[in-house]
């Protein structure tokens, strides 16, 4: 599961550029009303101006595979990649119904308090999963939807899944096709417990609008570059 989210500041580079372009112009009008006080009145040009003739006809509205919006919308399960045949539900999906609150998502990090912090500072919105598993081989995808009034909050949360995704020993990393900057991970190295199988892990880490995309794929033996990259390759493109 994903380590706990980095302690973000964002919006505060904003701030300072949108305080200084204020001060900027209070201070340039101040210099306007000084300058235009030695000076003769200026005669204003005529009110009068061609008149623009109004466009006729409707406009096509855009086509639900045309506007994005339609689908980020609308119920993001249906988004989800489908499980694919000869493997069954995931065990833990049985209690949901395929959302995740806030609660719900904060629980999936290590230290969830901070997590659910960070999460409501963010403009966490809602989540949609769902989760597979065949043999040893389980697998994980979340759509994690942020509001974004004040900044992208999916392209940051997508920038902190590939921050810690490459902190792993032993791991290699690929761009996401069909992504400017999606990435997917293999992890060489196992988890090992006492009495227990090695446990191999994959992630991938990418983001569209307003949305973060989540994939993780755990197994008992080694996985595949081919495995996880197709998966987190077919999830961008349903979005």
């Amino acid at each position: 599961m994903p380590e706990a989210p980095r302690s973000r500041r964002r919006g505060r580079t904003t701030l300072l550029i949108a305080t200084a372009a204020v001060l900027g112009t209070v201070a340039g009008t101040c210099t306007g009303f000084l300058v235009q006080a030695d000076r003769e009145p200026t005669r204003l040009p005529s009110l009068s101006q061609p008149v623009v003739t109004q466009a006729k006809g409707e406009v096509e509205p855009l086509s639900a595979a045309q506007d994005r919006r339609v689908k980020t919308d609308g119920d993001l399960r249906k988004l989800l990649l489908k499980k694919p045949s000869g493997s069954k539900k995931a065990d833990w999906l049985d209690d949901s119904d395929g959302w995740m609150d806030l609660a719900s998502y904060a629980e999936a990090f290590e230290k969830p308090g901070g997590a659910f912090d960070d999460l409501v500072d963010e403009e966490f919105r809602r989540a949609a999963v769902t989760g597979w598993e065949k043999g040893h081989l389980s697998v994980t995808i979340r759509l994690v939807q942020y509001r974004q009034e004040e900044y992208t909050a999916a392209a940051d949360a997508a920038d902190d899944g590939q921050y810690w995704a490459g902190k792993e020993a032993s791991t290699d990393s690929w761009v996401v096709p069909g992504t400017e900057d999606g990435m997917a991970y293999v992890h060489g190295k196992p988890e090992t417990k006492a009495g227990y199988l090695p446990l191999y892990s994959a992630e991938a880490h990418a983001w569209r609008g307003d949305i973060a995309v989540e994939v993780w794929v755990y197994d008992t033996k080694p996985i595949t570059k081919k495995t996880v990259m197709d998966l987190a390759e077919r999830q961008m493109e349903r979005l």
